[in-house]
């Protein structure tokens, strides 16, 4: 073979060479472009975890609404709805922390169920908070033909007849919430669980049940189809509520607003914190809005926008407050109330 020859081919074997190594030291992202995409590059879910048409569900639509629109990316809701709320946050807690599944999250998924019943999870290592929204605006609300006026002739009247509490699930707000007044009063109430409020509430209006202590109940006293007797998770009656005192000025000082739920948005543990700094944003940019909080309050929500450390400290704090009522029962007995401790002092 010539000597030219031998020079081509040498070249040729050198420029084969650089080529390859160019390729297989080339970023992933060369082959695959949508790889490396600036996040979100595609829909997040929202996992509701409670049935449509509660106050989970009014508040995961509103915000969900203002962060697709900063996002630019829909924000899907996915009903997960089931075991009081721990179905769905079984799933979130499970997916990829990517920022693609999130929860929003309730008192009732991860501080009052992982008191009554296996949930598949660990309320504070499973998940990362992303923002805290508000909590609930409630009533004790009765059929309308109900006797009793207030919380002190409900009393009375229990002790002598028995009445029925309509929840949204066993180990939700409404539980906790009847749970406690039987603790502090000690009558006995007999829980009847739905799959969620409106069930709950409806039953409510058709005179199926006598009572419900839910955030959508006060829409329905709004409207005169339910009777309040009193009201929490707000300084000031709720509009359309009148004649009515809240829950502390009837006597019972140790109420917590925590019984009329909170709500937040969380991710599953792991998730990058350029991603949870972000979608933190979102959510309190889009709580800043006036039109957001007057939407909240609409649908029974005190807005209480908080970040990432606020959230997590709420969760903490309602996880203690679940656990001083339930203590470490656990009871998936649904026609039967949870009454089994000794009850505090009734107030007099």
């Amino acid at each position: 073979m010539s000597q030219l020859g031998t020079i081509h081919r040498s070249r040729f074997f050198t420029w084969s060479a650089a080529l390859m190594g160019a390729l297989l030291c080339a970023p992933a992202w060369s082959s695959s472009p949508a790889a490396d995409a600036p996040w979100p590059n595609k829909p997040i879910t929202l996992v509701v975890p409670y049935t449509p048409g509660g106050t989970n569900d009014n508040v995961a639509r509103l915000i969900a609404q203002k962060v697709s629109a900063k996002a630019g990316q829909p924000v899907i809701l996915d009903y997960k709805p089931g075991a009081g709320g721990t179905i769905g946050a079984q799933f979130v807690a499970k997916s990829k922390p990517d920022g693609y599944t999130l929860l929003n999250a309730s008192i009732g998924n991860l501080a009052i169920a992982p008191q009554l019943m296996p949930v598949g999870f660990d309320p504070f290592k499973s998940f990362q908070s992303i923002a805290y929204v508000g909590s609930g605006i409630t009533t004790f609300a009765v059929r309308a033909d109900f006797p009793a006026n207030n919380l002190r002739e409900l009393v009375e009247y229990a002790k002598k007849h028995p009445v029925s509490l309509g929840t949204s699930g066993i180990g939700t707000p409404g539980h906790m919430a009847g749970e406690y007044f039987q603790q502090l009063t000690g009558i006995r109430l007999q829980h009847v669980p739905y799959k969620g409020s409106a069930a709950a509430i409806n039953d409510a209006i058709g005179g199926h049940v006598d009572l419900v202590i839910d955030p959508l109940s006060t829409t329905f006293v709004r409207g005169g189809k339910l009777k309040a007797l009193a009201y929490f998770g707000t300084d000031t009656a709720p509009e359309g509520v009148t004649g009515v005192q809240s829950v502390a000025q009837q006597g019972f000082k140790s109420w917590d607003n925590a019984f009329g739920g909170s709500f937040l948005w969380t991710a599953p543990a792991g998730i990058p914190e350029p991603i949870r700094q972000k979608l933190t944003q979102w959510v309190l940019e889009a709580m800043a809005e006036p039109e957001v909080r007057k939407a909240l309050v609409n649908v029974q929500v005190h807005p209480d926008p908080r970040g990432a450390e606020g959230t997590a400290d709420v969760v903490r704090k309602m996880h203690g407050v679940a656990q001083s009522v339930f203590g470490s029962t656990q009871s998936t007995e649904p026609s039967v109330a949870l009454n089994n401790k000794t009850a505090p002092k009734a107030v007099n």
